[in-house]
């Protein structure tokens, strides 16, 4: 069964694009489909793609998608702050996650400030993408 993990985030520009870069790396295959999207799309943050880079992901190809042109998920993993914003609603009935991350393109400060904040979230994302990883290996096992 071909599974499709969908992550959504209000602009599509950032915290998405970002878990679906790891996921790309580290889930995509021939039974797992990763794309991303939002309700109000957003170019692709330039700080979401330096931070990116520096894992050796690119992903400065990327365009922001419309939430109604995303393929049909089997799981939905939202990525937004509950205390910032209220994350779309993923209108079919499919397995929800949602991973509570703040809007990195919301820092404040220096360049160097700006992208420091995109790091932590990067790397927040990555440690939950590995986690995800493992889980769904692990259900598949069993």
């Amino acid at each position: 069964m071909l599974r499709h993990i969908l992550f959504l985030c209000i602009h599509n520009s950032s915290r998405s694009q970002m878990a679906e870069g790891f996921a790309r790396r580290s889930l995509a295959g021939p039974d797992c489909e990763v794309s991303s999207a939002g309700s109000e799309p957003r170019a692709v943050n330039p700080y979401a793609v330096r931070a990116m880079a520096e894992k050796d992901i690119d992903i400065s190809g990327h365009a922001s998608k419309r939430l109604d042109a995303a393929p049909a998920p089997t799981l939905v993993i939202t990525l937004c702050a509950e205390s910032e914003e209220s994350c779309p609603i993923y209108p079919a009935a499919v397995d929800v996650e949602h991973w509570g991350l703040p809007d990195p393109s919301r820092a404040q400060g220096s360049d160097e400030e700006k992208l420091s904040v995109f790091r932590r979230v990067r790397d927040e994302i990555e440690r939950r993408v590995v986690d995800l990883a493992a889980r769904l290996a692990a259900a598949s096992r069993s």
